[in-house]
């Protein structure tokens, strides 16, 4: 049986940690055995991991620990392929294979647009990791970005062709309906059973910029309207007392973190992105998968692929809460198609993804 490894920080709730986990699964029914290799085991989802497949913990505190302890896993355990996501993993992976001397095939995948998540990187750090890229993505099988803006961005940051990347959309798993029980403990947190619901999804860290939303939202003239953000992150009680000065604290949820969102897009009328940047946009898909209406920022990247430029659902400009309130009004007010959003999203579903990565690594 062959098999492949995928190496992960840990398993926070991530867009790349959840991506990981739906590809393990379609390895899995394709009958690959499969590993994950995390540097420190620990994370939300790691014991939905754990119910299925074997996790090593490298106990890896720095990233500077990992090149040794992850040399010495390649060259007892023997991959097929190692899968690693996220840089500094996407250069630490490829060497530590070429240095175990085995015949273990690297994929690495970037998730997110780099020149913007490390823009604050002083000169110097900024030089070596130009030139960590330079030297060391060549050494893998395979160097994939989950959207055309994100290899347009590693390419240039890594100085070498586009021509050597892939993109591969990040597989995203449609959720089944709701149990009962799940749908009405999801109703249950709206503040009322009337009146138009908007929803967010995500992690609440800059990156998001959930103000810009909250902003948007105070905007509206929909004094029914009422906004649910799920996530959490040190950034609550900051935007907390942002929807208190924008006087609209009474209308806003925050439902914190939820394993599974499904429920929570079904029981929505809206679903909104605010982000400054992202590497795919992964919850834009979930939301059409259920057959929810999309407004998003035109960010880079991801949205605009995943909606065809507007097709889809409604893109406005990063930062404009104007024009991202007059498109969450407009949304609210016109019907929508419902089954062909979630046609839509079958474009993206995780059997597609795995067969591609499997083919990127000549394993298909």
């Amino acid at each position: 049986m062959r098999f492949v490894a995928l190496l992960l920080p840990n398993l926070r709730p991530g867009g790349a940690e959840r991506v990981c986990l739906d590809l393990a699964h379609e390895f899995q029914k394709l009958g690959y055995q499969v590993e994950f290799v995390l540097l420190q085991a620990r994370g939300e989802l790691l014991a939905e991991v754990q119910r299925n497949f074997k996790v090593v913990d490298l106990n890896c505190d720095r990233a500077r620990a990992l090149p040794l302890k992850l040399w010495r896993y390649l060259r007892d355990r023997k991959p097929d392929a190692l899968i690693a996501a996220m840089w500094p993993l996407t250069v630490i992976a490829p060497l530590a294979a070429a240095a175990s001397g085995g015949n273990t095939k690297v994929l690495i995948s970037e998730h997110n647009t780099l020149s913007i998540q490390y823009r604050n990187l002083h000169r110097s750090e900024a030089l070596i990791m130009h030139a960590l890229m330079y030297a060391l993505y060549p050494l893998a099988s395979a160097r994939i970005g989950v959207s055309r803006g994100v290899v347009k961005d590693i390419a240039r940051l890594s100085m070498l062709s586009p021509m050597k990347f892939t993109v591969i959309h990040n597989p995203v798993q449609s959720g089944p309906t709701p149990e009962d029980v799940e749908q009405r403990h999801a109703d249950s947190l709206w503040l009322s059973p009337n009146g138009n619901r908007i929803i967010a999804v995500g992690s609440l860290k800059d990156q998001k910029n959930h103000p810009l939303l909250l902003s948007a939202f105070a905007k509206l003239n929909q004094p029914d309207a009422q906004l649910m953000i799920v996530g959490d992150g040190a950034l609550r009680p900051s935007l907390e007392q942002h929807a208190a000065n924008l006087n609209i604290a009474d209308r806003v949820i925050f439902a914190g973190y939820q394993p599974d969102p499904t429920p929570f897009y079904h029981s929505a009328d809206l679903f909104v992105l605010s982000s400054n940047y992202e590497g795919f946009g992964n919850v834009i898909v979930e939301a059409l998968s259920c057959g929810t209406p999309v407004v998003s920022t035109n960010c880079p990247s991801g949205p605009a692929e995943i909606l065809e430029d507007g097709r889809w659902g409604t893109l406005t400009p990063v930062g404009d809460a104007d024009a991202l309130a007059a498109a969450m009004q407009s949304s609210l007010d016109k019907s929508h198609d419902t089954e062909a959003l979630k046609r839509r999203a079958a474009d993206f579903a995780p059997e597609i993804a795995a067969r591609k990565y499997l083919q990127a690594l000549g394993m298909a």
